[in-house]
């Protein structure tokens, strides 16, 4: 193998990776507040595409701008979606025991895939981008990184580290924190716990809208979806490390590298290799590269 062709397998292993890294963060966010598995998060994430595509033809826009417009419309409404969500539906499944968030999460799952298989039936949907999808940039003989994907890169980046600084520098964060660590000493200190759960997985979801719009617009969607994007969010925060942001980002890294050293050697061998690195981090070392510290 060249040196170029290791290049451009790093070079599209990241950027795939970032993508998955997107997917993850709003699972990190509400296992690292709540130790809540959200069994649906893959579901929402579909979900998301599918209400950016339904706000497209709302809105009646077109063109390079037309999803980004559909995206910062659907923010508030993730935002408000989410906080309703915990605040009357999974706050009321948090304790020591999982099982009954698993059950609901997965109840939850189960009706946003038959709702969207009604309305939307099976097929495929994509929202249409102007041709953003298609663009790309020429590095080096041997070397093209899409516009798109690029894009994604840097989104993915940017939210690592507002996380990481949310969490480490406000006010919100050190609530976060603390009813993370101790929801019962926090409460004595005066923190609202159920209205800090509800902020947690609202702002988790604004970053579920943002991983289903730009999913919508990097490829296909179909309600389907929801377990396969769960899988690869799942896998991106164990191999990172639960609760650190960066971890996320450097587990969804490691995932997209390794399917796309997969897909090089055999086009079939990509998820499954995926899935064997991701088998190893568990025996090797269960806790991620970068576990939680703050």
């Amino acid at each position: 193998m060249t040196a170029m062709a290791l290049i451009n397998i790093l070079a599209q292993g990241i950027l795939l990776g970032s993508l998955y890294a997107l997917f993850a963060m709003g699972l990190s966010l509400m296992f690292g507040v709540m130790r809540l598995t959200n069994i649906a998060h893959g579901d929402f994430i579909t979900l998301a595409a599918f209400g950016a595509i339904s706000l497209l033809s709302l809105l009646g826009v077109r063109g390079p701008i037309a999803p980004w417009i559909a995206l910062l419309s659907l923010l508030p409404i993730a935002f408000a979606v989410g906080y309703a969500l915990q605040r009357l539906v999974l706050n009321n499944t948090l304790g020591k025991d999982p099982l009954p968030s698993l059950v609901v999460t997965f109840g939850i799952s189960i009706v946003i895939q038959n709702v969207l298989m009604e309305i939307f039936t099976a097929d495929p949907r994509a929202i249409e981008t102007g041709g953003l999808n298609t663009q790309s940039i020429h590095v080096h003989q041997g070397l093209t990184v899409g516009v798109l994907p690029l894009i994604i890169f840097f989104v993915a980046i940017s939210i690592a580290f507002l996380m990481q600084w949310l969490f480490a520098h406000t006010a919100i964060g050190r609530a976060f924190r603390a009813t993370s660590d101790d929801g019962d000493t926090a409460k004595l200190m005066g923190v609202e716990a159920n209205h800090v759960y509800a902020l947690a997985t609202a702002i988790a979801f604004v970053l579920i809208a943002i991983a289903g719009t730009l999913q919508g617009m990097r490829t296909t969607v179909a309600p389907a979806d929801g377990p396969a994007l769960l899988i690869y969010a799942f896998e991106a925060v164990i191999i990172g490390g639960m609760g650190s942001f960066w971890g996320t980002f450097a587990g969804g890294i490691v995932l997209g590298i390794t399917q796309v050293i997969g897909f090089r050697i055999d086009p079939g061998w990509g998820i499954w290799c995926g899935h064997i690195v991701f088998l190893a981090m568990l025996v090797v070392r269960p806790q991620g590269f970068f576990p939680k510290t703050r």
